[in-house]
């Protein structure tokens, strides 16, 4: 039967070891940044705004926290630092022509390529999914690469 005495366990046996630790997968959390909203975990739609930490929000999402002033509310940390809708930037983004992700799945029954991009650098072309560096214009919204913002060093807005 087992542990009647014929058999003596071994400390590998009765010990347990730590934990591995779980690794956050880097590619998926790029994905969320960019492709879901910090505040409501929904897809990011038009029209969307980001904060001075770089975060992107639905601005219906941003609208909706702010008017809620229910003292049961839950803080939302990614939010936090948002007082009013001074506080953002709504972004003027350029549509990728490759992207064609929102027509070809809205059943969901087919394979959402997350490496290519819904939006991208009007300047450079490439594509915003998290590999590569964007910034804003805060008084205009224009959205480029850093790259694109390097090579023609200046602080105006180029459209």
């Amino acid at each position: 039967m087992g542990c009647d005495g014929g058999t003596i366990p071994k400390r590998h046996e009765l010990v347990k070891g730590p934990r591995k630790v779980e690794k956050v997968d880097k590619v998926a959390e790029l994905v969320a940044r960019w492709f879901y909203c910090a505040l409501s975990q929904e897809k990011l739609q038009r029209p969307i705004v980001a904060c001075e930490l770089g975060r992107l929000y639905n601005k219906d999402a941003i609208i909706e926290f702010l008017l809620d002033k229910s003292p049961d509310k839950t803080p939302m940390e990614s939010a936090s630092h948002i007082k009013s809708i001074k506080n953002v930037t709504e972004l003027n983004l350029v549509d990728n022509p490759a992207w064609g992700g929102d027509k070809e799945s809205i059943k969901g029954d087919k394979y959402d390529d997350l490496q290519s991009a819904r939006f991208i650098c009007p300047v450079v072309g490439l594509e915003m999914n998290g590999r590569h560096r964007f910034c804003f214009l805060r008084n205009c919204g224009c959205v480029f690469s850093e790259r694109a913002l390097k090579e023609i060093k200046s602080e105006v807005c180029h459209k």
